[in-house]
């Protein structure tokens, strides 16, 4: 798969099906995420991969009701990063834009593996932060849940997210956030 293919086929499925999830894995998504363009080499980036079960369900009480269909995922990423680690140019952050380039080449790639690389906001960062060791001085930014497309649709969504496991859900047309030469909005 090409990455035209790869960003054409990526989807936020929340229907999803187990998989075996080893070390070989975690190394091969962590190689694509470290590969990112990063300001002043800073690499700002960091992940903590939970993958075993036990750690799995330590992590279920940090979702929102409605994100009760990441239970299913047999991978939690946690991503995180902090200002200290950040390549400061007049007052801008790029720490978070720098994290988040790598975690879009980590979802890629997963996403030519045959896997579901759903990033999610309906987390409690606080609490994964508890469970997961992380210090208070990283923000986390997002938890992105792993697994299969599940062939069939969890009965834990809610039938808004059902509605939108079919197809791809519509995006802004270019016209909305492209401009040439000049911002025009």
């Amino acid at each position: 798969m090409d990455v035209h293919a790869a960003i054409e086929t990526r989807r936020s499925y929340r229907s999803l099906a187990p998989f075996p999830v080893d070390e070989e894995l975690v190394r091969d998504l962590a190689r694509h995420a470290q590969l990112a363009p990063s300001c002043a080499n800073n690499q700002p980036w960091r992940y903590v991969f939970v993958y075993d079960p036990a750690a799995l369900t330590a992590m279920r009480p940090v979702f929102s009701r409605a994100n009760e269909w990441c239970h299913a995922a047999s991978m939690i990423i946690a991503v995180f990063s902090r200002k200290e680690d950040d390549c400061l140019r007049e007052g801008r952050e790029y720490h978070q834009f720098d994290t988040g380039m790598a975690t879009a080449f980590l979802i890629l790639r997963a996403t030519e593996l045959g896997l579901v690389a759903h990033p999610i906001a309906g987390y409690d960062a606080a609490k994964t932060r508890e469970i997961l060791g992380i210090p208070d001085v990283y923000q986390v930014i997002t938890l992105v849940l792993v697994g299969k497309h599940a062939s069939e649709i969890s009965p834990v969504l809610t039938p808004k997210q059902a509605a939108i496991e079919g197809e791809r859900p519509e995006r802004l047309p270019q016209e909305k956030f492209v401009f040439l030469n000049r911002y025009s909005g």
